[in-house]
């Protein structure tokens, strides 16, 4: 079965939401026997190892260099084309050249991870072209819009109007759409009547993501991980800090707030000037800091979908305090497992209560491991996959 599966981001490593999603699901393909042939891009140095990775695993990978810098001069073009600026900054000959050469001979399953690389593949001949949204990206822009000030709330509305006509295209003209979550799908048809997508959630890692034990756990120790370059990261987190933790403080001198991921902005680098605050940057693996910890925060504004820091805190057996909008992708959890804060005061009372009570602590986050294996681990989604393609007639080789 020849596949051409395409995203934004090298699918390698897997250590943030879109490149642990894409590394999965390609990796299902290649494991069921497919010819993937991968078309993304390389953002950073160390992509170049990641490439040749892949290329041992992969028919072909074609990854040419993205520079964020120049792209966003280049995006403006979309002011002049009138079209959603995210188009040109996501748009390389290189990576088009590839697409129709691929698709000479028309393949069996043409695999788009984002609306912005769905360019690469609108005319493009296959037996089947899924179209993975995960989450509306015009909806991104369209939050960001509402928390901007006047210039912000022109550019960014702007673009969810554009972009939100280029996705509708696209789910009109692709076999079949996927979103993250139920809540994805409602908002989904809301902004695309007339197209009904499948809902094909992210899973979790549970042997990576399991507990080491309590050795290193500090009972008054909270964690937040992600990548801190990322909007939704920064804003979630510079609330917490600036709403919630001084009065956490004020109850548990020895609090401490682990903010674990790679490329802290200037903004987040400062919060470890805050007492009880560690800015770690880029670390090899996240697990050993969640054994550290006694509660995940996830008090994410600019969010919905499934979100990987939630699942993978649960799975390493944490309470989480998580805001409705980073929870809502979960659907239905079992009572007690997640506590969800709206307000500063609710997420303060949250982390106090579970850092005053360490064995009610333990005995939530045990559930929350066993409940995460349970309902949330890769196989599962790789199952529902499997099911969404043969719908389409695409069956993998025996």
């Amino acid at each position: 079965m020849k596949v051409i599966f395409l995203c934004q981001r090298l699918p390698w490593p897997p250590d943030r939401g879109d490149r642990i999603t894409t590394w999965h699901f390609r990796q299902h393909l290649l494991a069921r026997g497919a010819e993937v042939h991968l078309g993304c891009f390389q953002e950073e140095d160390r992509d170049a190892e990641g490439v040749a990775f892949l290329k041992q695993r992969c028919a072909s990978v074609v990854a040419p260099k993205l520079d964020r810098r120049v792209q966003k001069l280049t995006s403006l073009r979309g002011l002049l084309t009138g079209e959603a600026l995210t188009l040109p900054f996501f748009r390389h000959r290189e990576l088009h050249r590839a697409v129709r050469q691929w698709s000479e001979a028309p393949p069996d399953l043409v695999y788009v991870y984002s609306s912005s690389m769905a360019q690469y593949a609108m005319d493009t001949k296959a037996h089947a072209k899924v179209m993975q949204f995960a989450e509306l990206d015009s909806d991104k822009w369209r939050q960001y819009a509402t928390k901007s000030g006047l210039l912000g709330r022109w550019i960014y509305g702007r673009e969810a109007k554009r972009l939100l006509t280029f996705e509708a295209t696209v789910a009109r003209t692709f076999s079949s759409s996927l979103v993250v979550s139920d809540v994805e799908k409602e908002l989904f048809q809301q902004r695309i009547p007339g197209v009904v997508p499948e809902v094909l959630p992210n899973g979790v890692d549970v042997e990576h993501f399991a507990t080491g034990g309590d050795s290193q756990r500090h009972a008054h120790t909270c964690v937040f991980t992600g990548v801190m370059d990322y909007e939704p990261n920064i804003d979630g987190v510079c609330w917490f800090v600036e709403q919630c933790w001084t009065k956490i403080r004020a109850q548990f001198a020895d609090a401490r707030l682990l903010i674990v991921g790679s490329k802290p902005t200037a903004k987040v680098q400062a919060l470890a000037q805050v007492p009880g605050i560690t800015v770690t940057g880029r670390v090899p693996t996240t697990p050993p800091y969640f054994d550290q910890s006694a509660v995940a925060i996830a008090p994410l504004r600019l969010a919905r979908g499934v979100q990987n820091k939630v699942l993978e805190a649960l799975s390493m057996s944490l309470p989480v305090v998580s805001s409705p909008q980073a929870a809502q992708g979960l659907g239905d959890v079992p009572p007690n497992i997640l506590t969800v804060a709206e307000t500063a005061e609710s997420t303060i009372r949250g982390v106090c209560e579970l850092f005053a009570e360490p064995a009610r602590a333990r005995a939530i986050g045990t559930a929350a491991g066993q409940w995460v294996r349970n309902t949330w681990r890769w196989e599962r989604m790789y199952d529902r996959l499997d099911t969404l393609l043969l719908k389409l007639g695409v069956t993998f080789p025996q």
